[in-house]
């Protein structure tokens, strides 16, 4: 908001002290006529200046609209990105969020017909598909919604600076033509209109310019992440109580099956006493369990296998099966018991991958990280734009401002020479 202040203060002092000054001028002409009936009053270095000056701030109005144009261009294109990346942003946090609840309900099939100590059916369905679901459909809506927005007030303001700014070089063409043809009511007409327009373009501006506020309020997410900012709008934290809930289920399933499934494993098909399959040959190593029991980090044992190779090690322990699944070689997994091993081990791995991920929610790590990629690489642009269209407002402001008051010189001087 603090780049905007300085167009706002300009803008009212200029409204106010021109308009002193036409009311100035207006008496002179009232009841002085204006000093235009005495031919002595004609300077012709001031008329020679005048003119120069007048031509030259013509030129820079016309210079400054391009700089303003391509400014302004630019800086919608950067917009446009930086807003992009943030919605694509929350529509990847949804992803992973309507990824979790496929891996919910595969879980629930998982174990479906399998006796486990704890019964996940409700809990699977509660986590899966009222909570999660909710905040997903709710994150990718209100992050579509807030993104259009955004454009719809920037690129209106940004049109409507374009147009007056237009206007303006129109009006300072118009101005030079008519002081040069000494045409009294339409210079006069177009000081009044060009002193409204430069106040219109210098409100225009700040309105401008406020909207950019996104951009710095970027840089208060990453340092202080309980702020509230535009950005925070786009891509806002999920629920604290939805991300840790369904952060406890996934650990808890995690946990659950794997511990479940080594219990088969060692109950079953490494018994010795009785080949319950006809199961024979070395011992099926464990699954590697990534929880404790309080579901605290732990450290895999020697021998067992983790998700990353559990899969390709069992294949080795795998037997022939019969029609009545017994074994017929050496071997103690049965090609049915296996398949239900992988898939334990992809839904569990599953399940554990997006645990970071979550965490990262609960405390908006998530949103900070992608707050400092905006910081570190679209900021930039945002800012050099945001500048341009600030240099080019300035140099057109500045040079209608200059001719306004060149007109009423050089117009004066222009209609005592044509009279002398």
């Amino acid at each position: 908001m603090s780049t905007a202040v300085p167009f706002l203060s300009v803008a009212v002092a200029w409204f106010v002290i021109f308009g002193i000054f036409l009311l100035i001028i207006l008496a002179c002409c009232c009841c002085c006529n204006g000093g235009d009936s005495s031919d002595d009053g004609y300077s012709k270095a001031l008329h020679h200046l005048s003119l120069t000056l007048l031509i030259f701030c013509t030129i820079a109005a016309i210079g400054g609209c391009a700089v303003l144009y391509s400014g302004q261009g630019k800086f919608r294109e950067s917009t446009s990105n930086t807003l992009d990346y943030v919605v694509n942003q929350a529509q990847l946090v949804a992803e992973n969020l309507r990824n979790v609840t496929s891996y919910f309900d595969s879980a629930k099939q998982l174990v479906n017909g399998i006796p486990l100590p704890l019964d996940l059916g409700s809990n699977i369905d509660d986590a899966a598909k009222v909570r999660v679901i909710t905040a997903t459909d709710s994150l990718s809506k209100k992050a579509k919604e807030n993104s259009r927005m955004i454009h719809k007030v920037i690129d209106g303001v940004r049109l409507a600076l374009v147009i007056v700014a237009a206007v303006m070089i129109f009006v300072a063409l118009l101005g030079l033509l008519f002081s040069l043809l000494a045409l009294p009511c339409p210079v006069y007409s177009l000081v009044v209109i060009g002193w409204i327009l430069v106040t219109g373009t210098l409100l225009l501006c700040a309105a401008f310019l406020f909207k950019t506020y996104l951009n710095i309020n970027a840089y208060i997410y990453i340092y202080n992440p309980t702020a509230h900012t535009a950005l925070d709008d786009i891509l806002p934290c999920v629920e604290n109580a939805t991300a840790m809930k369904t952060l406890l289920r996934s650990k808890t399933l995690t946990y659950t099956i794997v511990d479940a499934f080594d219990q088969i494993i060692s109950n079953f098909t490494n018994a010795n006493t009785t080949a319950i399959f006809n199961q024979s040959g070395p011992l099926v190593p464990l699954l590697c369990n990534p929880y404790n029991a309080d579901f605290t980090s732990r450290q895999c044992a020697p021998g067992e296998v983790t998700f990353k190779n559990a899969i390709e090690v069992w294949k080795n322990y795998t037997c022939q099966a019969s029609s009545s699944e017994q074994c017929t070689n050496e071997g103690r997994l049965t090609p049915k018991i296996y398949n239900k091993l992988a898939s334990a081990v992809n839904v569990t791995d599953g399940l554990f991958h997006y645990g970071p991920f979550f965490v990262d929610l609960v405390d908006c790590t998530f949103a900070r990280k992608a707050f400092s990629e905006i910081s570190n690489n679209y900021c930039p642009s945002l800012r050099r734009y945001t500048e341009r269209v600030y240099l080019g407002t300035v140099v057109v402001s500045a040079a209608v401002m200059l001719s306004l008051i060149f007109w009423i010189v050089f117009f004066r001087e222009q209609w005592r020479r044509l009279r002398n």
